[in-house]
């Protein structure tokens, strides 16, 4: 049986810094535990500020490129302006990975407002503040990839995108982690939230596919940014990988019928990579089994990543 994280009582030790890591923050590189940041870093008082979660595979920093972009669009509509060039960047996340021996994991990119005074004016932040860490993450146990999870649907819903773009991957997920919280009462790792109008948005730390096949054809379906979703790097590649396997793409509107009907359920994210979806609120997907479709977009997305993951 899978272990599920539960709430802590208040009494355990706190987790320990990993050991012999280094860390860069503003152009140089400290060990992990020199790592820091000010207590009036408008990161830390308000949540302000940008990040990216990127993949590392065999040493190469996937899809770098395109991460960076989407840093610099977030940042741009939170008026943040970013300290460094995207090719300085770049080269900082590649000094990261070296200085780790970070072959396969995991970068953490966050750009802060920077330290400035109490309230919330951030113009009085002088300079922002980036660090990038790299390391080892595992979201969810290896079993799971090969037997699917179980996930709910929050009564947390999405943020309104009217109020806060999902588009923009700003470091204020609490959102996110009070539907994560209702999933871990549930004794489950990840619940699908709903937005405003009651359509499927996305799940606390990953986007959601359905797959629904009849004697004509296969297709496989996601729901449109207008939902309040963030456009995953990985859902982008995963509907790259789709398309070319000849399957038909749909971006539309669901509901949790269409999750609770579907032939096949998945979700994506840099961190999760793809993970089937066998059970939804008590509901087992059809046969309760990882899908073939499913099964075919997690090979060809090892295989993509395992032979020469691109940094564009």
């Amino acid at each position: 049986m899978t272990e599920i994280p539960t709430r802590s009582s208040g009494t355990t030790d706190p987790p320990s810094i990993p050991a012999g890591k280094r860390v860069w923050i503003d152009g140089q590189l400290v060990p992990s535990e020199q790592a820091t940041v000010s207590v009036f870093d408008h990161g830390v008082l308000y949540g302000d500020g940008v990040f990216e979660g990127i993949r590392v595979y065999n040493g190469r920093v996937f899809k770098l490129a395109t991460h960076i972009k989407r840093l610099h669009e977030s940042a741009r509509a939170i008026r943040l302006d970013l300290p460094y060039t995207a090719d300085q960047i770049a080269e900082a996340v590649r000094a990261t990975v070296l200085a780790n021996q970070q072959h396969n994991g995991y970068v953490r990119l966050c750009v802060t407002r920077g330290p400035g005074t109490l309230g919330l004016t951030p113009f009085r932040c002088p300079r922002p503040v980036m660090f990038i860490i790299a390391d080892d993450i595992r979201l969810y146990p290896e079993q799971m990839y090969s037997d699917g999870m179980a996930i709910i649907t929050a009564s947390t819903i999405r943020n309104h995108p009217a109020a806060l773009s999902p588009r923009i991957k700003s470091l204020n997920y609490l959102n996110n982690i009070l539907a994560k919280i209702e999933a871990i009462d549930a004794g489950v790792m990840e619940a699908v939230m709903l937005n405003a109008q009651g359509f499927v948005a996305e799940c606390t730390a990953d986007n959601i596919f359905i797959v629904r096949q009849d004697d004509r054809e296969t297709v496989v379906r996601t729901p449109p940014l207008h939902a309040g979703i963030l456009d995953g790097i990985t859902k982008q590649t995963v509907e790259h990988i789709a398309r070319a396997a000849g399957l038909r793409m749909e971006a539309t509107d669901m509901t949790r019928h269409d999750l609770y009907t579907a032939d096949e359920v998945f979700i994506t994210g840099s961190a999760a990579e793809i993970m089937p979806v066998t059970q939804i609120d008590g509901r087992t997907i059809l046969d309760g089994k990882p899908g073939p479709i499913t099964r075919k977009l997690i090979e060809a997305f090892h295989q993509l990543v395992s032979n020469d993951a691109p940094e564009d």
